[in-house]
């Protein structure tokens, strides 16, 4: 867990949450499923102007009309809550209501004359004899407001079919302009200015426009008891604009290790004229190699602070404006030189670098083996030790970087634990964005998996929250990225399996193109690699 002294910003503490409930009422129409959208007042405290799904705050009343609503198994007291609140505020908002007769008949237009929308909602029903149809609400999506608001919701997005024979009417308070619209075309006029939505709205339609009917929509929800996904979004800016992002999102983890409170401080553009601050004890200069196998660039690392000097991870290709501005980040104290590996865009900064310096800081890291390409050779002026710790201190403030062997994308791969904060650099083993590529004889696909499951137990040991990757940004929820990462490799191997096993005689590149169909061709030349040594990995485990 990072240390809250290494902390950029002083925290605060995000506005509560307050319940609340959404519902989706859904339509089959004659281009495909169509949702009903209003657009809120224009004086509204929350999202003014904004076409939005029905909803409101949860009251007291809503938990105890229980006995009032239909409820279907496995449904949960909150769930039940929520539906509840979800039908009150369709009605109240737009005069639909999801209720029914004793004998199963919708509730009709009398039914919806008969009852004030400023009244007592459940004891009106009660009276008329209508039992709310909350059987038939579902939870699609749960959200909760972004910490940086000033006013915040905990609300799930349910789903419910638009009863038959009715219309919505606007109250035209709090809501106008009652509207049915497919998920895509909303999307579209948002996109062009006609339409103004709010992020978790565009997200929610995002995810809806890959259903064609209601049936299927509520089919996927009734399989499951809870939401297909869950998300509190984080902010940051992006060429000079706010910009929002998911947890499944590659910027996500970088703003959380750098505003955990979600203050909007932090700037994702890819830049290498500048270090980047990510806490007090680590600067990120990214060096000027975009390119396919490079993404933005190189990541080179600075921990430490200015008492203690500097650890340098990882100085880049041998580039002399990256290397003087990196010497600088660090005012020339840099101690320890460390690289992850021997490949051309890591280890070739390394002997400049210690030659900027003027105590000449020793290069570590591991030598590259017999089994490293002519352009990937490097020696260090010493090697370091699996489980080896390098220990910056002053002023009773230490960091503490903890050597791993992780073979796998190169034999001589290393990655750092930084132990006081619970982050992980892990060089190319672990990217944001793409996968590494394992090219053999250097690189190894039963090693790399294994490695995977050595760092998932140090996340374990060690606390690990974050991974700080040589490409891309940090990445959060650091044991689960792993877990995936895993599972995509060997989900990508039993298609090559597949692929081998229906020609068993084809050659590599007809493998590739049958096991890598959902990657662009332009990239199966690099795909290749990979897959041989999923091959070799698929022999070795049969005993081939």
């Amino acid at each position: 867990m990072v240390r809250s002294t290494q902390l950029l910003h002083a925290q605060r503490e995000p506005a509560p949450l307050r319940p609340a409930a959404t519902v989706l009422l859904l339509r089959d129409g004659p281009q495909g499923l169509e949702v009903l959208m209003t657009r809120r007042s224009m004086t509204a405290s929350f999202a003014p102007g904004a076409y939005v799904f029905p909803g409101g705050g949860i009251d007291a009343a809503d938990a105890a009309a229980h006995a009032q609503a239909i409820r279907r198994p496995g449904q949960s007291d909150l769930h039940l809550t929520q539906a509840i609140a979800a039908i009150r505020e369709s009605f109240e908002e737009l005069g639909v209501l999801l209720a029914r007769h004793a004998d199963g008949r919708w509730a009709d237009a009398t039914d919806i004359a008969a009852i004030d929308r400023t009244g007592p909602f459940a004891d009106q029903c009660m009276a008329r004899g209508l039992q709310l149809a909350a059987d038939q609400v579902f939870i699609l999506a749960h959200w909760i407001t972004d910490r940086d608001l000033p006013r915040r919701f905990d609300v799930p997005f349910l789903v419910a079919r638009m009863p038959e024979g009715q219309t919505p009417v606007a109250d035209e308070t709090e809501q106008f302009e009652p509207v049915w619209v497919r998920p895509q075309d909303a999307l579209a006029r948002h996109e062009a200015g006609q339409f103004f939505i709010i992020f978790p709205t565009i997200r929610t339609l995002e995810r809806l426009k890959a259903f064609a009917t209601v049936d299927e929509v509520l089919a996927a929800c009734a399989a499951t008891e809870e939401p297909l996904f869950t998300s509190c979004p984080r902010a940051g800016w992006l060429a000079g604009k706010e910009a929002r992002y998911m947890e499944h999102e590659s910027p996500y983890g970088e703003l959380e290790l750098v505003s955990p409170d979600g203050q909007i401080v932090h700037h994702l553009d890819w830049q290498t004229e500048q270090p980047v601050a990510l806490l007090k004890n680590v600067q990120r200069l990214t060096a000027p190699n975009p390119g396919v196998m490079t993404g933005p660039g190189t990541n080179s690392y600075l921990v430490g602070d200015p008492n203690t000097g500097f650890i340098a991870i990882d100085p880049g290709p041998a580039d002399p404006d990256h290397l003087e501005r990196l010497w600088r980040a660090a005012g020339g104290n840099i101690r320890f030189i460390v690289c992850t590996h021997s490949h051309p865009d890591h280890s070739p900064g390394a002997a400049p670098l210690q030659a900027m310096c003027k105590d000449r800081p020793p290069i570590l890291g591991m030598a590259s083996r017999p089994t490293a390409r002519a352009h990937s050779q490097f020696k260090p002026d010493r090697e370091l030790q699996d489980g080896e710790r390098l220990v910056l201190g002053a002023g009773g403030v230490t960091h503490t970087l903890r050597a791993l062997h992780t073979p796998g994308h190169a034999a001589n791969h290393v990655c750092f634990v930084l132990e006081e904060d619970g982050l992980l650099f892990s060089g190319d083993h672990i990217l944001n964005g793409s996968t590494t590529v394992i090219d053999p004889p250097d690189g190894h696909m039963g090693d790399y998996l294994n490695a995977l499951d050595l760092l998932s137990a140090v996340c374990d040991q060690h606390g690990i929250g974050f991974i700080l990757p040589a490409h891309g940004h940090v990445l959060g929820f650091a044991k689960q990225a792993i877990t995936q990462l895993k599972a995509h490799r060997l989900r990508r191997e039993a298609k090559i399996a597949a692929a081998m096993q229906a020609l068993p005689n084809g050659t590599l590149e007809q493998w590739v193109e049958k096991a890598y169909d959902d990657v662009p061709p332009r990239l199966w030349p690099v795909a290749a690699r990979s897959l041989q040594a999923h091959v070799d990995h698929i022999r070795e485990t049969l005993g081939a």
